[in-house]
């Protein structure tokens, strides 16, 4: 009887610690962070996590809300567009954001996902003219700090 609650307890004690492994492995493939205040859109705020997948890639998603219209910026743009610095120094137009507003509420959402083969030193927004261009503008509207 005592030998079974022994090995009651020595599972209980094994399937915590791996549950806690686990855990700890799962949450630690990923980092979220959110962009820092901006001084051009005040209200915008937003979100970008990156993961890294089972090729080595970089999953990069974005969510952005309270983001005004490029056009009604003090500089205005016709579209937003996402950078991103790598960890060699060089900088690569990510591609262009897709705006929306819900029917409850006037705030602009914006979300953006894609994949990356370079790791991400640091993620920035701009308001562009076109989308295919290959240097951003001096105008950023959100960036985060290096990661």
């Amino acid at each position: 009887m005592k030998i079974t609650k022994f090995v009651l307890k020595t599972n209980r004690v094994a399937l915590i610690f791996f549950s806690t492994i686990l855990i700890l492995f799962i949450t630690s493939c990923g980092r979220k962070l959110s962009f820092k205040p901006s001084t051009i859109v005040p209200g915008a705020e937003g979100t970008v996590s990156i993961k890294t997948d089972e090729n080595k890639n970089y999953r990069i998603k974005l969510e952005i809300f309270n983001l005004a219209e490029p056009n009604k910026l003090e500089y205005p743009g016709k579209l937003y567009i996402v950078w991103m610095q790598n960890d060699q120094n060089s900088i690569s137009n990510l591609g262009q954001i897709k705006t929306s507003s819900s029917s409850f509420s006037k705030s602009l959402k914006a979300s953006f996902q894609t994949v990356s083969s370079f790791k991400p030193v640091k993620i920035f927004i701009t308001a562009e003219q076109e989308s295919n261009i290959l240097t951003p503008s001096r105008i950023i509207i959100l960036t985060t700090d290096r990661l």
